[in-house]
């Protein structure tokens, strides 16, 4: 059944007072995926203003969630302007028939002097400014980059912006791994300071989200690299020291 006819079907509701019957309150559906894989993704470097391509396999990958979206309806495709969220929206948008529209708010959050370093490198290099980094990415941030609370400042109005335009419609945002995890903290109540340690966005994943209005919103789909992967990926040194710290077994 077309999207458009379940709306159509949908119950009107009638106001508990007066019994009026009212119209049904559109659902707003945002497809937001995270650009597909680079060279620094697999040699887990910071890259967030980087302007870095997708490898051969981020190609690939934004090959297959074109073809996974292909029907779903999508009317409008909005991305980050750095190069590697652009590639990955022409290659989706060339499968569900629509030219993507930069948006400078979606774009990844900045590292600052850590831009390019592996973790190994930032933290031999400024071990104190990574630990206090590590302790809360929310709102600290390193010399010259910028902080979560920055990122969301500048993030979120976009998506609000998008839900209340596209009011009722289906519509795919690509943009990237830390500002799809600082927006999701703030939408779904998350204690952002742990964005890093409790959420993970694979490359090319696909998420769901459902909003009623423009603040509003349900998670009905997280990280899903379904249409390239056969299971979820192994999440090893790419999300925090408190992630990957050793536990000894107990006696």
């Amino acid at each position: 059944m077309l999207h458009g006819e379940l709306m159509r079907q949908a119950p009107c509701i009638r106001h508990p007072a007066s019994g009026s019957r009212l119209s049904p309150v559109p659902t707003t559906r945002l497809f937001v995926v995270r650009h597909g894989a680079t060279q620094l993704t697999a040699e887990n470097r910071f890259s967030g203003a980087v302007g870095v391509d997708l490898s051969d396999e981020g190609r690939w990958q934004a090959a297959q969630l074109g073809e996974r979206l292909r029907h779903e309806g999508i009317t409008a495709l909005y991305c980050s302007p750095l190069s590697r969220t652009m590639e990955t929206a022409a290659i989706v948008g060339r499968a569900v028939g629509l030219e993507p529209d930069a948006r400078e708010g979606l774009r990844e959050i900045s590292h600052g002097r850590w831009e390019g370093l592996t973790r190994a490198e930032v933290e031999e290099r400024f071990g104190d400014e990574y630990a206090s980094w590590e302790e809360d990415p929310f709102t600290f941030a390193p010399e010259g980059g910028e902080s979560g609370v920055a990122v969301l400042a500048r993030a979120l109005p976009v998506i609000r912006e998008i839900v209340t335009r596209h009011q009722g419609e289906r519509v795919l945002v690509v943009s990237h791994k830390a500002t799809i995890r600082i927006l999701l903290s703030s939408l779904l109540g998350f204690d952002a300071r742990g964005y890093r340690d409790r959420l993970d966005q694979a490359p090319a994943c696909l998420n769901v989200l459902d909003f009623r209005d423009a603040v509003r919103a349900r998670l009905m789909l997280f990280n899903d690299t379904s249409h390239y992967a056969h299971h979820p990926r192994a999440a090893q040194g790419n999300l925090s020291r408190w992630w990957d710290a050793i536990i000894p077994p107990r006696s």
